[in-house]
């Protein structure tokens, strides 16, 4: 029998495996198009099905965020506009400085014997803080009392001499040049007196000064010198400091553009107000006011120092503590004010607002802001006093979305129009629901049952926090 050449052998192999394979492929491609035909939804469903198919499954909760689904409208807090006066303030670091700084120096070298003053005691002018061994100081001033006195009596003995002197010239018994000698003798001695008590006043004077007394009154710091050492007069430290601290001024800088402000309120004698804050600006440490601004302006930085006095009774402004400074310079009067969080910056870095409207829809409205003072801002332009702008809930609406405005410390207001609803202050959810009529309960019944999870827990959320009970 005659071979089959190999190609006719291998090609009933091929065709063995073959089809096997293109089976497998087309019920793949089948099964495919089956899940991608069963995940889209049918041909045939039409826009309103697949929207309330959306509605309910987490397509739904992403429409409801912006309050233009079936969730119903989105709780946001909105307040009112409202006309007020808002002051300009600028602010500046400052440092606070002592009004008077003395340091107690010794004015005589000697051993400090004795410190009588406590670290930190609050003295008057003139209460005595140290003493100086005064040994040394009291023998010079017995020395310059003795020669004091020894001139003294000669000088009285030459007194006593030229009038005897006087006398005899009277009689012609000598001649007058010894008189005049005599008279000079006694001038010469007169001044030798002088000048020993001169010398017996600075004995004192020095000895006085072994007892160290407060040359101001204010606050003493910590002891530089102990007793037992020797102090002198060119000793750089001291003893002690003292530091007048109530009042205190603080010392700060304002840029030069500023200035004319600050000085047509110094030429009008208006009352400027300064506050010092600590270093988080969360608390006011002391209120004062400007007393002076310098009489140049720093060319390296364009500032000019200012300063400002403030009492400090209790002593809660130090020497040299850093306070963040707030000045008015100016106040702006009858302008439309909304609270900070209210305002918002859009893609474009524009400022705006979202406006409640009337029939309860959000409208998004440019507006220029003026000054901003704690949590106010001013508002220039764009916006009328008594309108309702959103202040909390920003993230979950846009333009056109339906809201319930609920405001800071209330309760929810119907439809964003009026005041509070029914028992919005504390009143209970149960009365309301029993004084509306049948139709209104069951439109809330039906904007309940058509809110997504996320959004029934918000609202149980919100209705727990204001004491009230939400609808089962």
């Amino acid at each position: 029998m005659t071979d089959l050449p190999p190609g006719s052998r291998i090609a009933p192999a091929r065709r063995r495996w073959l089809i096997p394979a293109l089976i497998v492929v087309l019920v793949a491609i089948a099964a495919g198009g089956w899940w991608w035909w069963s995940s889209s939804g049918s041909p045939a469903e039409s826009p309103s099905a697949k929207a309330a198919k959306g509605g309910s499954g987490k397509g739904g909760g992403r429409g409801g965020r912006f309050g233009g689904g079936t969730g119903g409208p989105q709780p946001v807090s909105a307040v009112a506009a409202k006309t007020g006066d808002v002051n300009v303030v600028q602010t500046s670091i400052g440092t606070a400085t002592a009004l008077r700084t003395a340091t107690v120096r010794p004015r005589v070298d000697g051993l400090l014997k004795e410190v009588l003053f406590t670290e930190g005691q609050q003295v008057a002018a003139g209460t005595p803080l140290a003493q100086i061994d005064p040994a040394p100081f009291e023998v010079a001033l017995s020395q310059a009392e003795g020669q004091l006195a020894r001139d003294a009596a000669q000088l009285n003995n030459a007194r006593l001499d030229l009038e005897r002197y006087r006398t005899l010239l009277a009689q012609d018994s000598i001649a007058g040049q010894q008189v005049d000698q005599q008279a000079a003798t006694v001038r010469q001695l007169e001044g030798t007196v002088k000048l020993d008590q001169a010398q017996v006043d600075n004995a004192k004077l020095q000895l006085s000064w072994t007892r160290i007394t407060a040359p101001i009154a204010g606050r003493i710091g910590l002891r530089l010198v102990d007793p037992g050492n020797m102090v002198r007069q060119g000793d750089a430290n001291g003893i002690a400091v003292i530091t007048l601290i109530d009042p205190i001024t603080v010392v700060y800088t304002i840029p030069q553009d500023i200035l004319p402000r600050v000085q047509a309120s110094f030429s009008a004698n208006q009352k400027m107000d300064v506050e010092a804050w600590d270093r988080d600006q969360k608390a006011m440490i002391a209120k004062g006011m400007l007393i002076t601004t310098d009489n140049q302006i720093d060319v390296a930085t364009g500032t000019i120092k200012l300063k400002a006095q403030f009492p400090n009774p209790k002593g809660v402004l130090f020497p040299n503590q850093f306070v963040n400074v707030r000045m008015v310079i100016d106040t702006r009067r009858n302008v439309v004010v909304v609270p900070t969080a209210a305002v918002q910056r859009n893609a474009q870095g524009a400022m705006v607002v979202y406006v409640v409207k009337a029939d309860s829809t959000v409208g998004i409205r440019p507006v220029t802001t003026g000054p901003t003072e704690g949590t106010n801002t001013a508002i220039e332009k764009g916006l009328d006093a008594g309108e309702l702008v959103v202040t909390d809930g920003v993230d979950r609406i846009r333009e056109g979305s339906k809201v319930e405005v609920t405001q800071p410390g209330g309760g929810a207001r119907e439809g964003g129009k009026g005041g509070p609803r029914e028992g919005g202050k504390g009143g209970d959810y149960k009365k309301r629901l029993e004084s509306m009529t049948p139709e209104q309960r069951e439109e809330a019944k039906k904007r309940f049952e058509g809110m997504t999870p996320e959004q029934r827990e918000e609202f149980r959320k919100r209705r727990e926090a204001q004491g009230k009970g939400a609808p089962q």
